[in-house]
């Protein structure tokens, strides 16, 4: 049996080797679909690199239905997704944007369609607002009909991401080599489908290597397990996205890189919280409420420089350190 620190350093390679032949494959992927960035971005690329996250809270209620320390893990990684994906996650994606500025000749400005990233936090300023607002009700009704409205709600998403802005080809995106047949400029359908398949394949398995490695160190060091899934398992799991986001920022496809977290943040916003309102009792922590009003302001603000100035620039994406800084700080404290 592995130690516990072999055993996280494999799941991270996993998932880190994962990410990046998941993002190729799926870029090709949309090109011989035709999809739109948006879609390509904000759908395929999210919603497959959120799986690991989604994994976590779902293996810790389903194997621990009748605990409450598996409903305290699964509703923390519920809202530690949002969360690193607003603070972690933007900063990473604005610090690989700074680190190449030299290549860059609009910096500090990114390359993105701001409609496309627009429409992202709006979803999911709508959704995550609704879902924290859920968690208040005494019912079970009221949650469970607010669970139906964030289903309703994501499939309007993705019928938008689907319909509206430019296709790959449209902008002039043009994926590197398909890994798995490096020797053909138009590989085929079947072998793309594979890669992604393969590579989406080796991140699950990474993620489910990592919720066993996080249940040994909760026990190791004593730590709430609510605690630790709101700051430990989203850093690890959402590694997919910020490796994908930093890989398509050198490629200088801010869209996909951009799209690639806020689609995320919307399904991360909608659609989980949605399970979470059927599968637990849906009340959140302090800690668990804290770190989704810092998401949703982070959100906020990111979308006000768009809304007023009609582009986007690194330095709302570089404040996301400063959110997460504070809920680290504030956290510890409360321990």
């Amino acid at each position: 049996m592995l130690s516990l620190p072999m055993s996280l350093l494999l799941s991270l390679t996993m998932i880190l080797v994962g990410a990046k032949g998941f993002a190729n494959g799926v870029e090709w992927l949309g090109r011989k679909l035709n999809l739109r960035q948006g879609a390509v971005g904000s759908i395929l690329a999210a919603v497959g690199t959120a799986l690991p996250e989604t994994l976590v809270p779902l293996v810790a209620i389903l194997t621990r239905a009748n605990s409450s320390q598996g409903s305290d893990i699964g509703i923390g990684a519920i809202l530690g997704a949002p969360f690193m994906l607003s603070t972690l996650g933007f900063l990473v994606t604005g610090l690989a944007v700074w680190m190449h500025r030299g290549r860059r000749s609009d910096f500090p400005q990114l390359r993105v369609e701001t409609q496309v990233i627009a429409r992202d936090l709006g979803f999911f300023l709508v959704c995550y607002s609704l879902a924290l607002a859920a968690s208040f009700s005494p019912g079970s009704l009221a949650k469970k009909g607010a669970a139906l409205i964030l289903v309703v709600i994501y499939f309007v998403y993705t019928y938008l991401c689907l319909t509206r802005g430019q296709t790959l080809g449209e902008a002039g995106i043009c994926p590197p080599c398909l890994y798995f047949n490096p020797e053909r400029a138009e590989p085929r359908t079947s072998l793309i489908i594979f890669q992604v398949l393969f590579f989406l394949g080796l991140i699950l398995v990474g993620a489910r290597l990592f919720v066993l490695g996080l249940s040994r160190l909760a026990e190791m060091l004593g730590v709430p397990p609510s605690i630790l899934a709101l700051i430990i398992a989203p850093i690890a799991t959402e590694l997919p996205e910020k490796c994908s986001s930093v890989i398509w920022v050198y490629q200088r496809k801010d869209t996909l890189a951009l799209g690639n977290m806020t689609g995320a943040m919307v399904f991360q916003g909608s659609l989980i919280p949605a399970l979470g309102m059927a599968l637990t009792d849906w009340r959140l922590s302090p800690a668990g409420l804290f770190s989704a009003l810092l998401a949703l302001l982070m959100a906020f603000l990111v979308l006000g420089q768009i809304r007023k100035k009609g582009y986007l620039t690194v330095y709302p994406l570089l404040a996301g350190g400063i959110f997460y800084l504070l809920f680290i700080l504030t956290t510890l404290r409360a321990i």
